[in-house]
Formats: C-alpha cells, sequence, structure tokens
C-alpha cells in the first residue's frame, strides 16, 4: 500500500513539473540513505544523469515563468511530463519492477503496468495543470502566471518528498488537488454562464 502511495505522488509531481520527482529521488538515493533504487533504476543516481535533469529542471522552471512560452511549454510537456510519471511511478513501487530492457518480457510479465498508471497519473496532473492556467492568466491579466507556477514547483517538491519520506500524506494531497480540481470547474462554468447571460441594466 505504502509503494503504491510513493508510486502515486510521484507521478502526480511529474505532472506539476516532470523533473522534480526524478531529481529528487535519483539524489535522495545517491546522497542519503533515505532512498534505494530498485537496480533497474539504479541509473537516475547516476551523477551524470543527475546533472542532465538538474539543467532540463532549471530550463522548465525558467520557461514554465514567462507568459506565452508557459504555454509553449506546457505543450511540449504533454509528452515528457506522463512519461516522467511513468518512470518515477515505476521506479517507485517496489523492486520488482524493471526497466524496459527487454521489450518482450516487459509487456508478457505485466511489468509494464506500473509504468502505465504513472503516465496517466502524470497526464491527468498535466492536463488539470494546463485547464487552470488560462483561468489564472484570464483573471490576474497573464500577471499570475509565474505565481502559478512558482505554486505548482512548490506542489511537485512537496509531493515528491512526501511519496518518498511520509507517503501517507500523499493521500491528503490527492484530497486537497480533487477538491481544487473541482472548484476551478465550477468556476469556469460560472464563468461561462456569465458571459453567455450578461446581466442587463436599466
Amino acid at each position: 500500500m505504502l509503494e503504491l502511495l510513493t508510486g502515486t505522488g510521484l507521478a502526480l509531481a511529474a505532472g506539476l513539473n516532470a523533473w522534480v520527482p526524478l531529481v529528487v529521488i535519483g539524489a535522495l538515493d545517491r546522497f542519503t540513505g533515505l532512498v534505494e533504487l530498485p537496480p533497474a533504476w539504479a541509473w537516475l543516481s547516476n551523477e551524470w544523469v543527475l546533472l542532465i535533469l538538474t539543467v532540463l529542471l532549471v530550463l522548465e522552471f525558467v520557461a514554465d515563468k514567462i507568459p506565452g512560452l508557459d504555454s509553449v511549454n506546457d505543450v511540449v510537456q504533454t509528452f515528457i511530463r506522463p512519461t516522467a510519471g511513468g518512470i518515477a511511478f515505476g521506479s517507485g513501487v517496489d523492486a520488482s519492477t524493471v526497466a524496459v530492457t527487454d521489450p518482450e518480457t516487459f509487456f508478457t510479465t505485466q511489468q509494464w503496468v506500473p509504468v502505465a498508471v504513472g503516465v496517466v497519473l502524470a497526464l491527468g496532473m498535466h492536463l488539470a495543470k494546463a485547464a487552470a492556467r488560462p483561468i489564472v492568466s484570464a483573471a490576474t491579466g497573464g500577471l499570475g502566471a509565474p505565481v502559478a507556477s512558482a505554486a505548482e514547483d512548490a506542489g511537485s517538491i512537496t509531493l515528491a518528498f512526501a511519496a518518498l519520506l511520509a507517503p501517507v500524506l500523499v493521500l491528503l494531497a490527492v484530497v486537497l488537488m480533487a477538491i481544487l480540481v473541482v472548484m476551478l470547474v465550477r468556476r469556469r462554468r460560472a464563468r461561462r454562464v456569465r458571459v453567455g447571460h450578461p446581466p442587463t441594466t436599466g
């Protein structure tokens, strides 16, 4: 159960920022005794892999703070974040999950299931984030986008550490995010109603 919560938290974190959970899990494995990656995922703690992931993290961090460029970044990340989510979930669930080194074995033994679950979770989170961003931008004239992006980065970092160090907290995070999504959907519907039926005067 805890392994599933760990995988879920890491995948959701990847849906907000593809590189945060991968950097966190790799760094904790390499520099601390808090995380021990399964052998097949040990490449995440390689110093060169960590360096590349950190550079990509910085690039996304900057790109997502610039109005206009953040929308382009979201389009590109539609493919990257789910992939990162699959890797994060797969590396987080348990030591029996393996990387895709033998495609035939990978699919016939259902070892692809954790990776697929991670892809779906990260994609869902990414789509929710991408849908919320235009609402924030429209409400603030674009000025709120950097703030929203910073909040998403903070959420990704918090989720990643919670997933690895206190997996039970992932349940609370999932509930809170579900509430936020519902609130955003209701607000969007209310706005459409106002636009479709503007108030009359006089």
